[in-house]
């Protein structure tokens, strides 16, 4: 999108500066990301950003809305519902494709989630590149003129609310066999927060406990929480001392419940040029003619799953709880970077804090998808060069 910097990292690139860069951040913890990195950050220009912004500000303003809980509360009813919720969600991830639409680039909302992303390691991301690529330098990641020890202090705050850190834990199943593995080992490195596995917590009346690299009992005041209820119900075999439905005297960064209520269900209700037609399928009235045209997504699903691109009849009538999924209309993804060999797809997720006393979220950075297939997601790029995770960079 900005061509001068487009030039510059084309010129610059080869295929052993990538390499050079993927082992760069193996060699932090002697571990190599399962995911797929891609070979170039997302060169994101004003007019773009200006976009990004007002689509987000969009997105929050029906969160902020007075009776947004009361217009989400179905979605707890039909899942998990967690005590002691806060009065806002400590994290927002508002994902935009980057499409076309009557000869424009304009970006459309794919989803929203009132849950973290790969804060840690995008920050991180973006130290390497530079590193690589010294005149990155020249731009930035972040929203609001943030130097990175800006926005670690920010995460820093938001995810301890002022406990001590050894307090404050990373909350995940089997951390150590997540794809996001490599954001909790810059969590632990950078910030000093441990990351423990759902298993390992201790509970005593109505207070948790976990044990340090010594082994001493520490009692978990605050839970940046990582775990996605949709993979814990999976595992009827984990053996937990604790339950999320109890009482506990915890604090949560990011409380399960804004997973919900933040969600593909608020989908339907945004109306705007960002927006994408989406329609609750208990609520619809007729099944279209041009499903190929459509998208079938379960509302509360994680990284895809469970997503039927090519729509048949048989599939919207083969649907039991009609309340639990959405119909979308697709959307003409916009092959805008520029690759070796041909144009590639992306997908910008803008990554919010939202402070306890804040009376708004922060725009802090974000992350980009970018993809040769006919969807984002890795199933869909396999075997596929210029694809996978990667940064965008603003202008200064």
């Amino acid at each position: 999108m900005i061509s001068k910097y487009r030039k510059l990292f084309n010129e610059q690139f080869t295929s052993e500066k990538y390499q050079k860069l993927k082992n760069d951040i193996a060699q932090d913890f002697d571990y190599e990301p399962t995911f797929r990195l891609g070979e170039t950050p997302f060169f994101i220009s004003n007019e773009l950003k200006a976009q990004l912004i007002e689509g987000c500000n969009d997105v929050i303003a029906l969160i902020q809305q007075k009776n947004f809980k009361e217009l989400t509360n179905k979605s707890l009813d039909l899942n998990t519902k967690v005590p002691n919720e806060d009065n806002h969600s400590t994290f927002i991830a508002i994902d935009f494709g980057i499409c076309e639409e009557d000869g424009k680039t304009i970006p459309k909302l794919i989803e929203v989630q009132g849950f973290p992303s790969l804060f840690n390691y995008q920050v991180n991301l973006f130290e390497k590149f530079k590193k690589y690529y010294p005149f990155l330098d020249e731009l930035t990641p972040f929203l609001n003129d943030y130097s990175s020890q800006d926005y670690m202090k920010i995460l820093e705050e938001v995810f301890c609310n002022n406990h001590p850190k050894e307090n404050v834990i990373l909350l995940e199943i089997e951390p150590e066999k997540q794809n996001t593995k490599i954001d909790f080992y810059y969590c632990k490195r950078d910030l000093g927060i441990p990351f423990v596995c759902v298993t390992d917590l201790i509970k005593k009346g109505n207070q948790l406990f976990y044990k340090n690299e010594n082994g001493d009992e520490i009692q978990v005041k605050r839970i940046y929480n990582r775990v996605i209820f949709d993979e814990l119900n999976l595992r009827p075999d984990l053996k937990m001392n604790f339950s999320f439905s109890d009482e506990l005297d915890v604090e949560w960064a990011g409380h399960p419940n804004w997973f919900f209520r933040i969600s593909k269900f608020i989908l339907p209700l945004l109306k705007g040029k960002y927006f994408i037609e989406t329609t609750l399928l208990s609520e619809l009235k007729e099944i279209p003619e041009d499903l190929e045209n459509y998208v079938l997504k379960p509302l509360f699903s994680f990284s895809g799953s469970g997503v039927i691109f090519h729509v048949k009849k048989e599939d919207i009538e083969a649907v039991v709880d009609k309340e639990l999924y959405i119909l979308q209309k697709k959307v003409n993804y916009q092959p805008i970077v520029q690759s070796p060999d041909g144009k590639v797809k992306a997908e910008v997720r803008m990554l919010c804090t939202w402070k306890k006393e804040d009376a708004a979220p922060t725009l802090l950075g974000n992350l980009v998808r970018l993809s040769r297939g006919e969807m984002i997601g890795v199933k869909y790029n396999k075997d596929k060069d210029w694809v996978g995770g990667t940064i965008g960079l603003f202008e200064r």
